[in-house]
């Protein structure tokens, strides 16, 4: 049976949930709390092997943090940019790579943007993360 979009956000959720303090949710919720990680689907692509034997599943996570004052704001997004450490959004995705078992495997693709964001007419800084999953 094909995995859903649901199971394999949650495995990523769960893969970040490892980070101390981070909050994550599916969606952009109507107040946001940061640190705060955001998995949204990006892209799916159907025909990663013949006869849709595996299925490349892209998704956005976008991760926000408070901007009570720009240095502060600037060292944490920078501990969670890490390619390693504690609050290393790499770390924790690649820590369990199958998400619980159910992809065949998953990567941290990139990093696409970095800076200012303004959710409900409050200024945040964030960071976008590209992460690439294989599944059946």
């Amino acid at each position: 049976m094909a995995v859903t979009v649901k199971a394999l956000r949650d495995g990523l959720a769960a893969n970040l949930k490892t980070i101390p303090g981070l909050r994550v949710v599916p969606i952009l919720p109507e107040q946001v709390n940061p640190p705060l990680a955001m998995i949204n689907l990006d892209k799916i692509n159907y025909q990663k092997s013949f006869h849709r034997g595996l299925t490349e599943y892209l998704f956005k996570i976008t991760l926000v943090v408070g901007r009570a004052s720009e240095r502060s704001a600037q060292n944490s997004l920078d501990q969670y940019v890490a390619s390693d450490g504690t609050y290393s959004v790499l770390s924790a995705l690649e820590n369990d790579r199958t998400l619980g078992g159910i992809a065949a495997d998953s990567t941290m693709v990139s990093l696409d943007a970095y800076g200012s964001v303004v959710i409900g007419e409050i200024n945040y800084l964030s960071a976008e993360f590209s992460v690439q999953v294989f599944a059946l």
